[in-house]
């Protein structure tokens, strides 16, 4: 965490760690990694609301727990954009960290992959892997998301390759 700017550090030790080391494949011992994803995330999302600071909202999309959607979203010259969000847990988590998918915004940012993956691999990969399996989801979020959507909206708003949903709208009543 050194050369981490004091909001970022302040943030991630207030995200409780994971301790177990299961992924899907693991029976019981994934149903616990679960609980500790669970109880990290609520822990993230509280956090985020009792500091004006609410961005994203989601769930597991089923039973198992290996598909996750919700919807994120960015506030850029006061105005708020929104996006779907939507992972699946790899296999081979949580050596792997789940790559997180922004389908609305597919192919319009080299930091992209197809189907909407955001990039992830110079700056996040490294430090999932040096904490694995502490790091989880809300964690993936926190370092990966975040910083991603802070870096590239703004981008992507003033060169034109995404509206706000007003924008849209009041263009096509015309």
């Amino acid at each position: 965490m050194e050369g981490w700017d004091p909001n970022t550090k302040s943030t991630l030790t207030q995200i409780p760690l994971l301790s177990t080391k299961a992924g899907p494949r693991d029976g019981t011992a994934w149903t616990q990694r679960l609980k500790e994803e669970y109880k990290s995330l609520i822990a993230y999302t509280q956090m985020n609301k009792s500091n004006d600071n609410d961005w994203f909202r989601i769930s597991a999309a089923n039973p198992e727990g290996t598909r996750w959607t919700g919807k994120c979203w960015y506030v850029h010259n006061l105005l708020k954009y929104e996006f779907d969000l939507q992972f699946d847990i790899p296999v081979t988590y949580p050596s792997t960290s789940p790559e997180l998918e922004l389908p609305e915004i597919d192919g319009k940012t080299q930091k992209m992959y197809r189907g909407g993956k955001i990039c992830l691999t110079i700056h996040f990969k490294p430090l999932w892997a040096k904490n694995c399996p502490r790091f989880g989801i809300a964690h993936a979020l926190c370092l990966g998301l975040a910083p991603w959507l802070a870096a590239e909206i703004p981008i992507l708003v003033d060169s034109g390759m995404i509206k706000h949903k007003d924008d849209v709208s009041s263009t096509s009543e015309c």
